[in-house]
């Protein structure tokens, strides 16, 4: 089946919260994950640069820390995401502010825009979505071993039927590979790359991985 983009939020087995997102994709699979700091962006690979011109939502911050808190998304509205829970928003205030006001991609696809975000200290995880149709922000106490998606289709309205409750990924790059191509996320199509952060004591791991060819 293929679902798009996937963002998922969970905590393994060892109870560490898990902000998680895989880029699957049919029209733009040359692209890779870039760690810089406590960002991760997804940006078109070497030769490819050009792509951006046919689409300008393909390129974007995906993955970031603010505190306590990483939120992860499919586009740019990752870091308004990020600035509105620095200044002190709750965290469904600050996804349901900027979904609404960034709205869906207004690409050919009508692609939604997604957002997970995870909060280590009090054990919740938020799923968020824009459609053409529908906005919806879901709260989650997270579970060890359970993690909990949306994707851009299909799979497109936070729930807890959409899970796998059997999340196993000790680190951020585990994590990565959990996310390309085990448990539920394996019976999901063309995978491209992952970026993941998994909380530890002193703040949180990030990590990125490329699907094997």
């Amino acid at each position: 089946m293929y679902v798009g983009r996937i963002v998922a939020i969970a905590k393994n087995q060892a109870g560490q919260a898990c902000a998680l997102y895989r880029v699957s994709s049919r029209s733009f699979p040359n692209r890779e994950a870039k760690q810089l700091g406590n960002k991760i962006a997804i940006l078109p690979k070497p030769g490819h640069e050009n792509d951006i011109f046919r689409n300008p939502y393909i390129a974007y911050n995906c993955l970031t820390v603010v505190g306590d808190t990483a939120i992860a998304t499919n586009g740019s509205h990752t870091d308004f995401i990020a600035e509105k829970i620095a200044a002190g928003y709750p965290v469904r205030d600050a996804l349901v502010t900027v979904l609404h006001a960034m709205d869906y991609e207004h690409d050919s696809l009508n692609t939604p825009r997604i957002a997970a975000v995870v909060h280590q200290p009090s054990g919740r995880g938020w799923l968020g979505i824009v459609t053409h149709q529908s906005l919806n922000v879901s709260e989650f106490e997270l579970r060890p071993g359970t993690a909990y998606y949306v994707a851009t289709y299909e799979h497109t309205l936070p729930n807890t039927h959409y899970c796998d409750e059997a999340f196993a990924a000790p680190t951020a790059a585990d994590a990565c590979q959990y996310m390309l191509g085990k448990g539920v996320f394996a019976d999901f199509e063309r995978p491209v790359t992952a970026a993941c952060a998994v909380a530890t004591s002193t703040g949180y791991d990030i990590a990125i991985a490329d699907a094997k060819p």
